[in-house]
């Protein structure tokens, strides 16, 4: 017994359709997996025996321009001042070849004070771009947010109140600017961290604390009110050895601590749910950090009071000319040391016979990139 199953739309009799082809492939030699992937903007690749990485060719050349801008100001400080010094003769002395009067000159006078700009201006440019990258806002600074005037509240009290020498000014400064970013964590805290919310209760935090260092000054004898007032304005005069060796090997410490943990702030500028996702602790990794900048904060502080703007405008500097995605703390950092030895140059240099706080230079060039950066934003 059969049996014939007839089609909707065929008749009895009409040859049965051939199975359906697969869409033949087109012809032509197998693609080889790609092993670089094209990021669109030229690259370094460095690699180790256990880590390594790529770094941008525009961001390697970027830092050593200003490396030599940074080596360049030095020797221009050491070389000009009451008695100028030729070029040579500066790098003959810097060598160890040079007269007894080039070395006390160099060495003795102008060394410790063109070297504190450097290691100072790159702890502030540094400091700016961790707070810059945790707030996730061009305005995250330490001189905003209010961590440079709380450093300069626990120095006053150092000074005025307890007295005492470069240490104890120094640990005023430190506990002064972590307090203050604990009451500004803690009042700026719900349900996590905001950078914008951070920003605001930063401003108002400095503001209270600007009407309280004024009451301190004050109400303090002249002389050490015009003292506290000089070295509130910013300054790097009269830095000795003494000075500057502690300074330099602290800033020097926390810059390796806070080299160390940028990848965990690129991760945090990602938001917390995704740097959670990528297994990065971030109230951990943000307490450290913070904790970091605050001390390189207050550590410029305790040896030349409070610098403006340089925290503010390093990083963004840094990475407009690396036209980097993110801020990277060795562009800023090499930003910041050029800045402020630039600045103190100027103030020494621009006025004959008078030398200016490098504070006061630095607002003032803080002013015009700001009316700058407004005309640039107006012509969008």
């Amino acid at each position: 017994m059969s049996s014939t199953v007839e089609r909707e739309g065929t008749e009895p009799g009409d040859p049965a359709p051939s199975p359906i082809q697969p869409y033949p492939s087109r012809p032509g030699p197998a693609r080889p997996y790609p092993t670089q992937v094209n990021t669109g903007r030229p690259m370094i690749v460095v690699r180790g025996p256990r880590h390594s990485g790529r770094v941008e060719r525009r961001t390697v050349m970027v830092c050593l321009i200003l490396a030599a801008l940074s080596m360049a100001m030095l020797i221009a400080s050491l070389a000009t001042g009451d008695f100028p010094i030729a070029v040579r003769d500066v790098v003959a002395t810097l060598v160890g070849q040079g007269t007894d009067k080039y070395e006390l000159i160099v060495l003795e006078w102008r060394l410790p004070r063109a070297l504190i700009a450097l290691i100072l201006g790159g702890a502030l440019g540094m400091s700016g771009a961790i707070f810059q990258s945790l707030t996730r806002n061009p305005l995250g600074s330490p001189d905003i947010i209010g961590f440079n005037t709380g450093a300069y509240t626990g120095a006053l009290i150092a000074i005025i109140i307890i007295g005492g020498g470069y240490l104890t000014v120094a640990a005023g400064a430190l506990v002064g600017g972590l307090v203050t970013a604990a009451v500004v964590y803690v009042l700026a805290y719900r349900k996590g961290m905001q950078g914008f919310r951070l920003i605001i209760v930063g401003i108002a935090v400095s503001a209270m604390l600007g009407s309280f260092n004024t009451w301190l000054i004050l109400r303090a004898d002249l002389e050490v009110a015009m003292a506290a007032a000089v070295w509130g304005a910013g300054s790097l005069s009269g830095i000795s050895w003494a000075q500057a060796t502690p300074a330099v090997v602290i800033c020097l410490i926390l810059g390796l601590i806070a080299l160390a943990g940028d990848f965990s702030g690129r991760q945090l500028e990602l938001g917390d749910d995704a740097a959670s996702a990528l297994g990065t602790r971030t109230q951990g990794s943000r307490l450290v950090q913070t904790v970091v900048g605050v001390a390189l904060t207050a550590s410029v502080t305790a040896v030349a009071g409070p610098i403006g703007f340089v925290a503010l405008a390093a990083p963004q500097l840094a990475r407009r000319l690396t036209k980097a995605s993110g801020t990277g703390l060795i562009p800023a950092a090499l930003m910041g040391a050029t800045l402020l030895a630039a600045s103190d140059w100027i103030a020494q240099h621009a006025l004959p016979g008078i030398t200016l706080p490098v504070g006061a230079v630095t607002v003032s060039l803080g002013g015009a990139y700001f009316i700058w950066l407004l005309i640039a934003e107006a012509k969008k």
